[in-house]
């Protein structure tokens, strides 16, 4: 048993996907990537220690599940595990609303994402 901690990526930026997996397996992390919160609601039997969940899912194809009803879907079959939510917009009711469901952390899509990710998860894994 290796104590690597498994990080779950959601996202349908394949850009930030890969900026995460690249960054973090670089520092010892697994870490798995996923389109969208359906394909990590399967996966979640592989019990993630922290899930990085984007707030705004895009498909031409098929309506997708948005961030937040990841959210209550993780939190209903995995209420332990802490979900770190990534967002483009900063409406201060949207953050509210998601600390209510149980986030551990809201980062904001800019220029300092990944170091800002890179802070929130050293944080969650000190606890």
């Amino acid at each position: 048993m290796d104590n690597q901690k498994l990080i779950f990526i959601v996202d349908d930026d394949q850009f930030i996907n890969t900026l995460v997996v690249r960054r973090f397996e670089s520092e010892g992390f697994r870490v798995e990537a996923f389109t969208y919160g359906e394909e990590c609601i399967k996966a979640l039997n592989r019990n993630p220690d922290v899930i990085i969940l984007d707030y705004y899912f895009i498909s031409n194809d098929q309506k997708v599940m948005n961030g937040m009803e990841v959210l209550d879907k993780i939190k209903e079959i995995k209420p332990e595990t802490p979900v770190i939510m990534l967002s483009g917009q900063e409406k201060g009711e949207i953050v509210l609303e998601l600390a209510r469901k149980g986030i551990d952390d809201y980062i904001i899509k800019d220029n300092n994402l990944i170091d800002n990710l890179k802070t929130a998860i050293n944080e969650l894994f000190e606890k």
